[in-house]
């Protein structure tokens, strides 16, 4: 995995999460600006540019463009990435330099991997994928399409989570346990059985409290 030869960075999204990608993009050697149709009217985010809506992004040519898609909102991240993608955008891999990278990882496009996360041998890590900080994916472990895995949050080994699933900050998985897609583990919670796609599911041990709409 290497860094990609372009030093420009588009992010879509300003808020928090958009910080800690401009962040990590300036520590790799990128120049950044940020889109968000949140900010149409903000020319500045801290010392940041906001240079434009997402309409805005699209019109920009998406030869040598790569973009980061800054949205906690999994099926949000989705959409956006997916069109970005379908209008010829490059979606860099964006790894903080403090990050602990098996050389067996797998890792694809548009996931960012946030300052001190710890990902093992032979995890397989999905598409648009936040690894947040400090997060711990063990070995062998897999994670779907879109997935946001939080701060602090501890998977042991073997664990396979989902497309689409959000794993609430210092929330810790039993190896070899099964997530579903489009399931919620809320923050905390100790995972020590299967849970199953499309609910919210949280404590100690973890259980389901609803489904996830």
């Amino acid at each position: 995995m290497t860094k990609p030869a372009l030093k420009t960075l588009a992010i879509l999204g300003a808020s928090g999460h958009g910080k800690i990608i401009a962040d990590i993009a300036e520590q790799l050697g990128f120049s950044v600006s940020f889109y968000d149709d949140a900010y149409p009217n903000k020319k500045n985010i801290e010392h940041w540019s906001v240079v434009g809506t997402f309409s805005d992004l699209l019109n920009v040519p998406s030869n040598n463009m790569n973009v980061a898609v800054a949205i906690g909102d999994n099926n949000t991240r989705e959409e956006k990435i997916k069109t970005l993608a379908k209008n010829g955008y490059t979606l860099p891999i964006l790894i903080h330099p403090s990050a602990i990278i098996s050389k067996y990882a797998q890792i694809d496009s548009g996931s960012v991997i946030a300052a001190n996360a710890v990902i093992n041998a032979f995890v397989v890590i999905g598409r648009g994928c936040i690894i947040n900080t400090s997060a711990i994916i063990e070995h062998d472990c897999k994670i779907g399409d879109f997935t946001h895995i939080c701060p602090g949050t501890a998977l042991a080994g073997g664990v396979s989570v989902g497309r689409s699933s959000w794993l609430g900050i210092g929330s810790k998985v039993k190896q070899l346990i099964n997530i579903g897609d489009n399931t919620l583990i809320g923050a905390g919670s100790l995972v020590v059985k299967d849970i199953p796609s499309g609910v919210i599911a949280y404590g100690s041990p973890c259980t389901k409290v609803s489904e996830n709409s």
